[in-house]
């Protein structure tokens, strides 16, 4: 059989393993989310994909009392639990996960040209709402994500709503098709359109760390890093990953902190070293205000109700290095 343009599924108790020509995608059923995505080799994740609804804190929140009346997203940013997994290999629909003892009717010989996979998520929130994460692959190795928040009446309204995608080094540069500099739904008159570079992974050197680095209105990012944490790779040429839109422009951050990181530091100097890189692609962003960091909410137009329906999706695959 002609297995050259097909995925090699693997079944295990605990995984799916997605293997093809020059990438590999492991799904942790124990986890429930997307813990490993290598291409030509490199490792791109260092912790499970998981939905993110929380953005570090800016001096205009504070001022209107915003990370008070959400507290509750921080909780679910940093507690996600997965309560169903729908797996669909091909035409065949799976109405039970295949772990033991289903995974000894299949061989090492497993192959499909596509496989689906969501993963649903119950928030740590009262009332806990849902948010379900697809992931499509084909055999050529691309990945399309859609992320979808099911609204929920009687939540806070929400600070973001997106996926966290954690890399275990530094990005050395990146690339993307948008608005040049920062910006945020209340924040973007002054971007113009084109293609922007960006070196290594910049920091705003606030006194008092807090959300940054939100690019609106993206259709590309490639990332570029050079490094990994394989210590028998020795190969230290850039490698790189292209993040796509499909049916909308994406928002996104490329930072070295999380937002946790960056809610528990008091001053600048109380971050820790610069050591990984923390792309948020974001589907809903609210508003960082500004007008009055003493007490001015956001407009109206830029806040994010939770009992509303968000999603969006993208795409992630390989880039070269020109």
């Amino acid at each position: 059989m002609d297995c050259t343009n097909k995925i090699h599924v693997v079944y295990d108790d605990g995984l799916l393993g997605l293997n093809g020509q020059d990438y590999q995608y492991l799904f942790s059923y124990e986890k429930g989310g997307l813990e490993s995505m290598r291409f030509n080799g490199k490792e791109w994740l260092y912790r499970p994909l998981y939905p993110t609804y929380w953005r570090a804190t800016t001096d205009n929140d504070r001022g209107n009392g915003f990370n008070f009346k959400s507290a509750q997203w921080l909780g679910a940013d940093l507690a996600p639990k997965c309560i169903n997994i729908d797996l669909t290999v091909d035409d065949r629909h799976f109405d039970q996960l295949p772990i033991a003892p289903l995974t000894n009717q299949f061989s090492n010989h497993e192959f499909a040209k596509q496989v689906k996979i969501e993963f649903t998520y119950e928030t740590a929130t009262n009332p806990a709402a849902q948010v379900k994460v697809a992931y499509a692959i084909d055999a050529s190795g691309k990945c399309r994500i859609a992320a979808h928040y099911l609204g929920q009446a009687g939540l806070p309204e929400l600070p973001v709503f997106g996926v966290r995608l954690i890399m275990p080094t530094l990005a050395t540069e990146f690339e993307y098709d948008g608005l040049s500099g920062e910006t945020y739904p209340d924040r973007m008159a002054g971007g113009v359109k084109g293609t922007w570079h960006v070196d290594g992974v910049p920091v705003t050197p606030y006194l008092t760390p807090q959300e940054m680095g939100m690019h609106m209105q993206s259709s590309r990012l490639k990332i570029v890093r050079n490094q990994t944490q394989n210590n028998a790779d020795h190969d230290e040429r850039p490698f790189a990953l292209t993040v796509k839109q499909t049916d909308q422009p994406f928002n996104f951050s490329l930072l070295p902190y999380t937002a946790s990181e960056l809610e528990n530091a008091t001053h600048i100097e109380e971050l820790p070293l610069k050591r990984r890189t923390v792309l948020v692609v974001a589907g809903a962003v609210r508003g960082v205000g500004g007008i009055d960091s003493w007490g001015a909410d956001v407009e109206e137009q830029y806040h994010l109700p939770a009992d509303r329906d968000y999603q969006f999706s993208f795409e992630i695959e390989p880039a070269t290095i020109e």
